[in-house]
């Protein structure tokens, strides 16, 4: 049998009981509190040995990367309170099975990714043995990554640059420098320019290539924005009330549509500043079960507050009116086919971080939205939809960029169009699509929490060497 599923709700019940008992006791003595621990605690172990299995799977199945860039990039400059841990855990890799394991404590089962080549990797619950069920994503079908690298570009690979502006000596120059961490910040690992359709600038670190693919991290809520698009173009209604386990009389959460969620603006609350949903990321929870538990704090469409949460409720809601319709199907529709939307052991997509994609392919995306929706005389997005992700109709975030439903606004920054907005994600993950200049930018990188890349400044410059 399946072990039984982690419950959040109820844990977090059992949290706010502790906490109201310690409360209605009082302070304890000195002589009565228990000392902090010594170490890390077993569930930030867990989490470690969960965050290192799956960014070892994604990394070398999805991402084509050597075990040595996957440990030197990828499990680097993470979360501080697992940096310490995730060196020091010990990880199995069975390349017969396309799975690794990574022990974390005495008498439990190992954190286990395991692949797939239709949705990536999924980690599976901690204390999970495998009893030989297959996973939701074992059971669907795709062609093989890279199936349409012949065919021209965009949807393949052939004839892809443009020969006379890759080699304009001050464009050239610029882009090597977006490699220096004095120049914009950062540890860029790879930039791909495209203007009016064609490749103009391609550089990649060493190591990496055109078919090195990396996690998108926040870059895949605007995927998210944009299979929803994808799932109403092929016909799909979502209700008014998009959650079905709120559709309940006097639930106030009914009043939440996606057009809140796409712009963070539910009015929920959550577990964190920022929402980082680390029980789903590291700790292999369900998606629908921890997202769908929050009360409602303010009045939905009120307030702005970036969640992980908002996202993975507006893709549950899409999944539910389009059960047959997986990402995977928008990707392959406009030639990313070494892009996976990871999911969780039930099923359920991650897509408000859990995706791995080439700078190709997210350069594949920003054509998409230049074409206003339009691929190879097909529409796959709704008309107008770009107008619709770009439109900043909901409360607005402070700081110096914009937000529209799932995608940023850069319409405040120096230098840059008015009409330029972009899909960002940690670690220095950038696609900025400027439809009056018919230019799309794709920076990747491994940047840290302290050296962050200035993809605004960047942005400008670009445009200046382009004139």
């Amino acid at each position: 049998m399946m072990p039984k599923p982690f419950r959040p709700a109820r844990f977090s019940q059992a949290i706010a009981g502790f906490a109201l008992a310690l409360a209605l006791l009082g302070t304890p003595t000195a002589a009565q509190q228990t000392p902090p621990p010594a170490g890390p605690t077993r569930m930030t172990m867990a989490e470690a040995a969960g965050y290192k299995a799956q960014f070892l799977c994604s990394g070398l199945w999805n991402g084509n990367k050597t075990l040595a860039d996957i440990e030197a990039d990828e499990l680097s400059g993470i979360y501080p309170h697992i940096t310490p841990i995730v060196p020091t855990l010990k990880a199995e890799i069975d390349e017969a099975a396309h799975q690794v394991s990574v022990g974390f404590a005495e008498g439990m089962p190992p954190r286990v990714a395991r692949h797939n080549p239709v949705t990536g990797c999924t980690s599976m619950p901690i204390g999970w043995t495998n009893d030989g069920r297959r996973l939701p994503g074992e059971d669907l079908e795709r062609a093989p990554a890279g199936s349409l690298d012949d065919r021209p570009w965009p949807m393949g690979d052939a004839n892809a640059s443009d020969p006379r502006v890759m080699m304009i000596t001050p464009f050239d120059t610029l882009i090597e420098s977006a490699f220096d961490a004095k120049a914009f910040g950062g540890k860029t690992s790879g930039v791909v320019i495209v203007h009016k359709g064609r490749i103009v600038q391609e550089r990649y670190k060493q190591g990496h290539d055109l078919h090195t693919a990396q996690r998108t991290w926040s870059v895949a809520k605007s995927m998210a924005g944009t299979y929803i698009g994808f799932v109403r173009q092929k016909g799909f209604t979502i209700p008014a009330t998009p959650i079905r386990e709120w559709n309940v009389p006097g639930d106030p959460r009914r009043a939440i549509s996606v057009d809140h969620l796409l712009r963070m603006g539910s009015g929920l609350v959550s577990d964190s500043a920022g929402n980082r949903t680390d029980a789903v990321y590291m700790g292999a929870g369900e998606v629908r079960q921890w997202t769908t538990l929050w009360p409602m704090l303010q009045q939905p469409g009120s307030t702005f507050r970036y969640a992980n949460n908002d996202i993975l409720l507006a893709t549950l809601a899409a999944r539910d009116a389009a059960p047959d319709l997986h990402p995977h199907q928008m990707f392959d529709a406009i030639g990313m086919t070494r892009t996976w939307a990871e999911t969780d052991w039930q099923g359920n997509y991650i897509l408000s971080s859990q995706v791995w994609t080439t700078a190709r392919d997210m350069a594949r995306m920003g054509l998409l939205y230049l074409n206003d929706g339009m691929w190879d005389g097909q529409r796959v997005l709704p008309a107008g939809w770009r107008d619709y992700v770009t439109k900043p109709s909901g409360p607005q975030p402070d700081g110096e960029f914009g937000y529209g439903a799932s995608f940023w606004l850069m319409n405040k920054s120096e230098g840059v169009p008015a009409d330029a907005f972009a899909a960002f994600g940690n670690r220095g993950q950038y696609l900025v699509v400027i439809p009056s200049r018919d230019l799309v930018i794709v920076r990747r990188g491994y940047d840290s929490a302290g050296d962050q890349f200035d993809i605004a400044k960047f942005t400008a410059e670009v445009l200046k060497t382009m004139r």
